[in-house]
């Protein structure tokens, strides 16, 4: 890969370098500034139809450049799954987001948005840190699929769990 390429993958998969800066780096430089923006975002976005466009386009956008780029950044460091990369828990946690919305109601509100935005991060990062099968498996995917498929199956577990909290509690 050229040199480009190479600072490129470590750019898109560290988010800028901040998986390399921030403690906890799959919260604090992955999880939590891609739920802040996926909120910012509805802020702006008035519609479910639009919130859904918008999230959607987010997580293939993570996602797909993610796949390279994590790859790639996992072979320079010769690492299955390096802390630093974070692009994954971006992905991971957009896709929460995304499964959960069309099943909610229009969240007009900031409050009620940052609450989805909260509790769909808490449960991210449950599922993200605690792995239960099948998400552990997906871990065992070889290169740039095995980073980011555990977070896009913790992404399904947090928003399966979100909705069902929000039928018990919303």
């Amino acid at each position: 890969m050229t040199e480009q390429g190479s600072r490129l993958a470590h750019a898109i998969a560290t988010m800028g370098g901040l998986g390399e800066r921030l403690p906890a780096p799959g919260t604090t430089a992955g999880s939590l500034p891609a739920a802040l923006l996926w909120w910012g975002g509805c802020l702006v976005v008035p519609t479910t139809s639009g919130r859904i466009a918008m999230t959607a386009v987010a997580l293939v956008a993570a996602a797909g450049a993610g796949l390279w780029a994590a790859e790639k950044e996992a072979e320079r460091r010769g690492a299955s799954d390096p802390g630093p990369v974070v692009i994954d828990e971006v992905a991971g946690q957009w896709l929460t987001y995304l499964v959960a919305l069309p099943f909610l109601p229009d969240l007009v509100s900031a409050p009620r948005l940052a609450t989805i935005a909260g509790a769909g991060f808490l449960l991210f990062r449950f599922f993200d840190v605690v792995k239960p099968w099948p998400i552990r498996e997906c871990e065992k995917l070889p290169g740039g699929i095995g980073i980011v498929a555990d977070d896009l199956a913790a992404g399904y577990f947090a928003a399966f769990s979100l909705l069902i909290g929000w039928k018990i509690f919303g």
